[in-house]
């Protein structure tokens, strides 16, 4: 068993071209998976597949696709203020699997506090109010997008006040204690159960890509009772394999362990094993 879990934030558009803008790579990306014979799993079906709830042959071959933060990009296309009009990242979904015939999906892993994105739309885009989340209900109903937990408020640098008892901010390995694991983890699950009613959470995601030995070895093995979540996910680049641990998952993020079409061909083909004639070599942008 070996899936690599691939992360893109919505957020990242510094420019129109593939390594500085997450939704060109996407786009780009899900091609290259098909040209290589992959096949696009829920993350949720990883899971499965991972304690055993689903063969591992349901996953063979494949890739799994997750989005960070949650913002209005994951869903909505964006009139970018400097680079001009962006496809959303459902959009670039939708036109795939119009386009190829076959399957896709994504999980979102959200910020869950309304407070929160309230300022990190001033703090970190333009005040326009495109870090909402009313498209979380439409994405579950779809079904195209699944919506799990970020955690509450991120520990974010540039909010006045965050869950994290000292206000060491800007860095998720500080929540240490069970209060703030709570306040952070179980407290975003709640929210998004009653704000979601048609979906439960169970996947969860570092902000930061960190963690710490209590979240992994204390927090999340033994209050699954507590905060209701099955696996979670940093960002080491590693595919998820049979012996990962379940409260330390890797993910491979795009800009950071790759940044164009070669590179991220090279990944695929190390991360699923895959054999080394590439049709796609030769015709990949540096």
């Amino acid at each position: 068993m070996r899936v690599p879990v691939l992360t893109y934030h919505a957020m990242n558009v510094a420019g129109n071209d593939y390594h500085n803008n997450d939704h060109a790579a996407l786009a780009a990306d899900l091609r290259a998976i098909e040209r290589l014979g992959l096949r696009i799993v829920p993350l949720a079906l990883a899971i499965d597949a991972l304690l055993g709830v689903a063969p591992e042959s349901s996953v063979e071959n494949s890739v799994a696709l997750s989005f960070d933060d949650g913002s209005w990009f994951d869903w909505h296309d964006l009139d970018h203020p400097v680079f001009g009009r962006q496809r959303g990242f459902a959009g670039i979904l939708r036109d795939f699997i119009a386009a190829t015939g076959v399957t896709a999906h994504a999980t979102s892993f959200v910020i869950v506090s309304p407070e929160a994105r309230a300022t990190l739309d001033c703090t970190c885009l333009i005040g326009r109010g495109w870090w909402t989340d009313d498209w979380w209900p439409q994405a579950a109903q779809e079904g195209l997008i699944a919506i799990e937990s970020h955690s509450w408020d991120h520990n974010h640098h540039t909010l006045p006040l965050t869950a994290q008892r000292e206000q060491r901010k800007g860095t998720f390995a500080t929540i240490d204690d069970y209060a703030d694991a709570d306040a952070e983890i179980r407290r975003a699950s709640d929210w998004l159960d009653a704000h979601c009613p048609t979906r439960k959470t169970s996947l969860f995601a570092y902000p930061y890509g960190e963690s710490n030995d209590y979240l992994v070895r204390e927090y999340l093995p033994r209050h699954t009772h507590e905060h209701r979540l099955r696996a979670a996910f940093a960002t080491d680049a590693r595919p998820l394999e049979r012996d990962s641990n379940r409260w330390l998952l890797p993910r491979y993020v795009c800009g950071q362990h790759w940044n164009s079409p070669d590179a991220f061909e090279r990944l695929l083909r190390d991360a699923c094993a895959l054999p080394g004639n590439s049709a796609l070599r030769g015709k990949s942008q540096a």
